[in-house]
């Protein structure tokens, strides 16, 4: 199946409201339901729905909780009861029609007597797109698709990209000062920024569903790679990159008492009796093949952590992590960390290594968000290739 395929799904009916038309204000509400999942959902989708009856009234709401819980339609049905009869069902994903870990949401709907369903956005899954609202329609359902459509896939940039591409989305996260150093010229980089801005990143680590960084991460700064932010949360799959054989078995990640795994990537060229050590400490070695530049294929790495359905990855650098990932194109969002400090130095290292590239090469982004955390400033981007995706 092309590309081309892929982000232009088949035809399942007219798309009642144009891209660029905000939601409705019901879709708004399901949406703004859906973000309540966040963090808590993967593999799943956040998804919201609302319910209003014929006369109007707002008669029950829901949002899908958590994997393996009840879906956003079945908890708002749930909560309607008699009153969903004749209603209208507002639902930020296509319902399921197939059975997973719980029941098809369509034979729910079906059941309850809803009357007209409106859904933003279809399944991203090509196999399964339209496939619920087909069987809506076949049942004599109204059903309308496409209010707030764009800001529901964003909403799912990470369950989208999954779908689509094969792969988790991709977040290249850096903290440095105004002038672009990730370090002073002796190496030393903590602690550029502040604690506020700290426990934003560890909310960002709630977020993802894994967390990568390099071996020369884990020698110099000997993290542990969990989340310790306020809220409840999950650590993330550990993620360590490591072509020769070079994280000790000693390293913080492996003493933690995280139950997320530790996943060392390498090639067959890092020693067996590393290996062994590495699986005594309680970590996790998987051989994949070598990239043109001799380190582990990034491909390679995504496709399996792909099938072991982690959405999206969070790559904590360092400076040739970054640059690998930017020039093979597996880069989706950018958030920088920029402290109020001035380094200055050639020595000092930027976020970004690599033998760079000119002005007309060079990235674009949209900046989604400016915020303020203490002193510090953080700039979250969208790499535009994701938009352009989203708008085709």
């Amino acid at each position: 199946m092309s590309l081309s395929s892929i982000f232009h799904p088949p035809n399942w009916g007219i798309f009642l409201w144009g891209v660029n038309r905000m939601p409705s204000p019901d879709m708004s509400r399901a949406l703004a339901l859906a973000k309540r999942g966040l963090g808590s959902t993967a593999p799943n989708p956040m998804v919201g729905a609302v319910i209003r009856d014929a006369s109007g009234r707002l008669v029950a709401e829901g949002f899908h909780k958590k994997a393996g819980g009840p879906h956003a339609e079945a908890n708002a049905l749930k909560k309607a009861g008699p009153a969903a009869r004749g209603a209208t069902l507002y639902v930020t994903l296509e319902p399921c029609n197939h059975h997973g870990r719980t029941p098809p949401c369509t034979e729910a709907i079906l059941a309850a007597g809803i009357e007209r369903v409106v859904v933003a956005s279809l399944d991203p899954n090509p196999h399964v797109a339209g496939g619920g609202v087909q069987r809506l329609r076949d049942a004599g359902i109204a059903v309308e698709v496409g209010d707030g459509r764009l800001e529901a896939e964003a909403l799912n940039r990470p369950f989208l990209t999954w779908s689509r591409l094969g792969r988790p989305l991709i977040t290249l996260k850096a903290a440095m000062t105004l002038d672009g150093k990730v370090a002073d010229r002796q190496g030393q980089s903590k602690y550029l920024t502040s604690e506020a801005a700290r426990a934003h990143a560890h909310e960002l680590r709630r977020q993802h569903d894994a967390i990568l960084v390099g071996s020369g991460t884990v020698l110099v700064d000997n993290p542990e790679l969990t989340y310790r932010g306020k809220r409840r949360g999950r650590d993330p799959v550990r993620v360590i990159l490591d072509s020769r054989g070079r994280t000790p078995p000693e390293a913080r990640v492996f003493q933690s008492q995280s139950t997320a795994p530790t996943l060392i990537f390498t090639t067959e060229d890092a020693p067996v009796d590393w290996e062994r050590e590495i699986f005594s400490a309680g970590g996790e070695v998987v051989r994949v093949d070598s990239g043109s530049d001799g380190r582990v294929s990034l491909d390679r790495v995504m496709s399996h952590l792909a099938d072991l359905q982690v959405l999206s990855v969070l790559v904590e650098g360092g400076p040739q992590i970054h640059a690998a990932f930017l020039d093979q194109g597996l880069a989706d969002r950018w958030v920088g960390y920029l402290a109020p400090l001035i380094l200055g130095g050639a020595e000092a290292p930027s976020p970004v290594a690599g033998k760079g590239l000119t002005l007309p090469e060079s990235h674009h982004l949209d900046i989604a968000k400016v915020l303020k955390r203490g002193p510090d400033v953080i700039v979250d981007a969208w790499f535009r290739e994701v938009l352009e995706r989203e708008t085709r």
